[in-house]
């Protein structure tokens, strides 16, 4: 969940949001980059909606598709486009889910800039080539081991990043990450976030 310019934003609803978040109001958009179930559930998505009227889901266009079909009307943003949706500008950048083996799970992906200040790719590590002031950086997932979160970091060079795509770290093991970046990319803050918690950028 990010809270910018006055407005709510939750990320990728998909088949691990908890029940507090299902049933959260307030939220003004609902974005999400790609249609695998831990990042997009239709189910979780439409109480979130039936909560949340007014929300305004954004994806790309194969998610989109998607959703227009079980009559959740969606705005697409694929990479390459943009758009301001609710006073704020949203810019979608990459085409492709990072590659977990051959053309398994391959889907299309986008990652989203908001308010040209905070970036979430989503499953790829998409280099925007723009300036990044905060970063959602996938530290854990199939697709990626530590030292790709390491390069991206350095390539992308935010200001403050913090980890996301973590469900599959035990809590214990998250410091273990927090040295790898500390030691390889200290050029960026990073922070790591207890399940729950929240932090003001």
């Amino acid at each position: 969940m990010l809270e910018v310019a006055g407005l709510k934003i939750m990320t990728d609803p998909g088949m691990f949001t908890t029940l507090e978040h299902v049933a959260e109001r307030g939220i003004d958009i609902v974005l999400i980059t790609h249609e695998h179930p831990d990042h997009l559930h239709i189910a979780s998505l439409k109480v979130i909606l039936e909560k949340n009227p007014e929300a305004h889901v954004v994806s790309n266009p194969s998610v989109t598709k998607l959703l227009h079909k079980e009559g959740v009307e969606a705005t697409h943003i694929g990479g390459g486009e943009s758009a301001e949706v609710k006073g704020i500008k949203i810019e979608g950048f990459g085409t492709q889910h990072a590659t977990i083996y051959e053309s398994f799970g391959q889907v299309a992906n986008t990652g989203y800039l908001i308010a040209e200040k905070f970036y979430f790719p989503g499953d790829s590590f998409f280099n925007p080539k723009k300036p990044i002031d905060i970063l959602a950086l996938p530290i854990a997932a199939p697709w990626m081991r530590a030292g790709h979160a390491v390069d991206f970091l350095k390539e992308v060079k935010p200001r403050v990043a913090f980890g996301v795509h973590d469900g599959i770290l035990t809590p214990s093991f998250r410091g273990f990450v927090v040295a790898v970046f500390e030691q390889f990319a200290p050029e960026t803050k990073y922070i790591s976030l207890a399940d729950g918690a929240s932090k003001d950028f």
